[in-house]
């Protein structure tokens, strides 16, 4: 499972390399414009062929779908083809993240899976706003002082950002059933790139004017910038 689950990491960041929001070189602009000219077909031929393949492992493992959904393949050609999305920053226009969770009960194991890919979520906009809020100080137009004080509130503010995050888009839902008969799920979620960014930047300002600092005018102008 681990070895599936690398390849498709390595897959997702092969098709949209994803570098912090605040950092995007220019080769990397004219790879994304490259892609964007691709055809749809040519995408969906792509994904098809890796679905496939990912896929057929999967089943090897004993992962099945549930009654209603997608066969193994198409639930993962729908989630590649949504990595290739790029918005017109050349930036991933989704933040996808996947969870796994054991329990006694489908249902149960599902929410938990999804509330833990939330979580995975809301690391990876920790994740970009820290590299946006770095990438300021390194460019003299944020002193480290205050950079030091809205990075802690980064830091802080996962489980907000978390709770924050509207409805998800389900990709992926798979399960199979342990030797002690327990169900495992994965699942995995996609998420608005723009909203999430929106999300995090209302959290952190409202914690910011907590503190009774005005901090958050300076972190406004930095996303306000990058997005």
């Amino acid at each position: 499972m681990k070895k599936v689950l690398t390849t498709i990491m390595l897959l997702s960041l092969i098709a949209v390399a994803t570098p912090s929001f605040a950092q995007l070189t220019k080769e990397q602009k004219k790879e994304r414009k490259e892609m964007s000219k691709m055809t749809k077909n040519q995408l969906n031929e792509k994904a098809s062929k890796t679905a496939r393949k990912e896929a057929k492992q999967l089943k090897k493992q004993g992962w099945l779908v549930s009654p209603g959904t997608l066969p193994i393949d198409k639930q993962l050609d729908k989630s590649y083809n949504m990595q290739f999305e790029i918005d017109k920053d050349m930036m991933p226009k989704y933040i996808m993240a996947e969870a796994m969770s054991v329990g006694e009960n489908y249902d149960a194991a599902k929410l938990q899976a999804t509330e833990l890919a939330k979580l995975n979520l809301a690391g990876q906009i920790q994740t970009e706003v820290t590299a946006l809020v770095e990438s300021t100080v390194a460019n003299d137009q944020l002193p480290q002082e205050k950079a030091n004080s809205i990075t802690r509130t980064i830091a802080a503010s996962k489980t907000l950002i978390s709770q924050r995050i509207g409805r998800t888009i389900p990709i992926v839902e798979l399960y199979r059933v342990k030797k002690d008969k327990n169900k495992e799920v994965l699942v995995r979620i996609a998420y608005d790139t723009e909203s999430a960014m929106a999300v995090a930047k209302q959290v952190l300002k409202e914690e910011l004017e907590k503190k009774g600092e005005d901090l958050y005018k300076e972190l406004d102008q930095m996303m306000a910038s990058k997005r």
